[in-house]
């Protein structure tokens, strides 16, 4: 099957503007078997991703691990971003160190199987770090070593998004961008396409709201972040739920459902909003089934939405979500 492709920044490499995240084949997010990710990824790979995102700290280093034995037999490889930065302990801006950070990159290639890793992104770092030059000094010399062929952040929020763009050697910023988290559509995203550096935009389902299929009955395993981290008491409560309370984002995503065509499932319908927005280059949906990978590769071949359709979203963001999010992040 073959995915629309855009540019990633300046980095060179085309990618699908639908790729996988891949924290839910680490951890986090409930038991993934090792056959469970293995059958995931596959089915991305022939579905024609070519996008796979993944981090150090994915079940310390699972995810990569297992991304590497999916690619053993694989004749072209996909482009494979990773992340460096959660592993510092303690998580202060001063552990961002050259020698640090040289660590966090060789166990990546490790894991990975790698000489060079084609992305390594700032893992949502504490926020001095977006703006020390020192950090920037040490992922150019990675790059001039052949370490690294790019780099990028992540971010938790528009602000530092910003920051990071005033350095040019940065080529990619990850941020959470979805029907229920659409601030960075006002600044962040104009001026990464002026700059010409990619969007990756991950949560783009919400942690899951967006699929539809959770209700006030729900429940989440011990060890998934859905049920440790609701009010942030592990990381960023940005990343569950796009930081939107449980009961406010299953009125929201009922309301978005309503608005999907038919036919069309609200997971698709919620991804192809992403792809639509101008500067995106990939959304980064994670997946723990072929099935979910599947109709999340659907999304790539929908028609754009309609006007009245990105209207009547606006308003389900303006009624229902900006006054919990808009303002946070």
């Amino acid at each position: 099957m073959s995915i629309e492709q855009r540019p990633l920044g300046r980095t060179g490499a085309d990618v699908s503007v639908v790729g996988l995240g891949t924290w839910q084949l680490g951890g986090d997010w409930g038991d993934v078997s090792s056959e469970g990710a293995a059958g995931v990824l596959d089915a991305a790979l022939d579905a024609g991703v070519t996008l796979l995102d993944t981090a150090d700290v994915y079940g310390d280093g699972r995810s990569e691990e297992r991304i590497r034995q999916a690619l053993v037999t694989r004749a072209q490889r996909p482009f494979v971003a990773t992340k460096a930065g959660r592993r510092a302990d303690p998580f202060v801006a001063e552990t961002y160190t050259p020698e640090n950070l040289r660590a966090w990159v060789d166990r990546s290639r490790r894991n990975l199987g790698v000489d060079t890793l084609d992305l390594v992104q700032l893992h949502c770092p504490p926020p001095p770090v977006y703006s020390d030059q020192r950090v920037y000094d040490t992922l150019d010399a990675f790059v001039a070593d052949g370490s690294i062929a790019a780099y990028g952040v992540s971010v938790e929020t528009v602000a530092e998004g910003l920051t990071a763009l005033e350095h040019e050697g940065v080529q990619s910023i990850q941020v959470i961008l979805n029907v229920l988290r659409r601030k960075p559509l006002e600044e962040l995203l104009p001026a990464a396409a002026k700059a010409q550096v990619g969007i990756l935009a991950r949560v783009p389902l919400a942690s899951g709201l967006l699929t539809g299929k959770y209700d006030e009955s729900t429940t989440f395993a011990a060890d998934d972040h859905r049920n440790f981290n609701r009010n942030g008491e592990a990381f960023d409560v940005g990343e569950t739920f796009s930081g939107v309370p449980y009961d406010v984002g299953l009125a929201a995503a009922r309301e978005v459902a309503e608005i999907a065509p038919e036919g069309v499932t609200t997971a698709a319908f919620a991804l192809r909003w992403v792809i639509d927005q101008p500067g995106v280059t990939s959304v980064i949906p994670g997946a723990r089934s072929v099935e979910q990978v599947r109709g999340n590769v659907a999304a790539a071949t929908l028609a754009p939405l309609t006007t009245d359709q990105l209207t009547a979203l606006e308003r389900v963001y303006d009624e229902r979500i900006r006054a919990h999010v808009h303002d946070r992040w």
